[in-house]
């Protein structure tokens, strides 16, 4: 039996960033160029990718894929007043131990509905966002016309934008390679289709109380 963890609003905003960071990604690498060097261009329906323009216009249009679905993510929790996902105190602390007790097979201390560590990535993903997006505006800002900015501060703005762009890939494997573990399966299926096991709710988030209250109910235990 299963209990609902996110709503049908929160898997749509979170497919519809996942999508945008991806094609970013990509499209973001092509302006490198890389295409004709490793022979990208050849590969079945990949001829467009040497076209620089083309992956210029790809990539604006995910960026304001991505700017839309952060805004309604933002926008959504703001409204509900739902701060569950942001860092607390001690959260380092947790984070260190949850994941001691997960690679040495040792017991968990209770979790509420996000583990500490989500929080905690959460917190850093924000953070990478935040910088791929303004260093983003601002190196579309340069191209309009009229507007003159120093070659010390675009260098830099370009600079930052390609960190934030590593860290972003980095942050996806880190964020993946959870799932490498088997208790942290449970959390891959919540993420696409909302649902979570009962019992593993019961199990590994005693402090969800939301959460513990419905897995019971599901479950006939009340």
């Amino acid at each position: 039996m299963k209990i609902k963890r996110q709503s049908i609003f929160n898997q749509i905003t979170h497919l519809g960033i996942m999508i945008s960071v991806f094609a970013l990604i990509f499209s973001g690498i092509l302006q490198m160029p890389v295409a004709k060097r490793y022979m990208i261009y050849k590969l079945p329906l990949m001829s467009w990718s040497v076209d620089y323009y083309i992956s210029l216009m790809i990539h604006y249009i995910f960026s304001i894929s991505l700017i839309f679905f952060v805004f309604l993510h933002i926008t959504y929790y703001i409204l509900r007043k739902d701060f569950s996902m942001l860092p607390k105190k001690g959260d380092i602390k947790k984070s260190i131990k949850l994941i001691y007790a997960i690679i040495f097979n040792k017991e968990e201390e209770p979790c509420e509905k996000y583990l500490p560590e989500q929080r905690l990535a959460y917190l850093g993903l924000v953070i990478i966002m935040a910088v791929l997006i303004i260093t983003g505006l601002i190196k579309t800002y340069k191209n309009l016309a009229g507007i003159s900015i120093s070659e010390n501060s675009i260098f830099l703005v370009a600079l930052l934008h390609n960190i934030g762009m590593f860290l972003m890939i980095f942050w996806i494997f880190i964020h993946l390679f959870a799932f490498v573990f088997k208790t942290n399966r449970a959390l891959l299926g919540a993420m696409f289709g909302g649902k979570i096991d009962a019992k593993y709710v019961l199990k590994r988030h005693k402090l969800w109380h939301e959460g513990v209250k419905a897995a019971k109910k599901v479950l006939n235990m009340l």
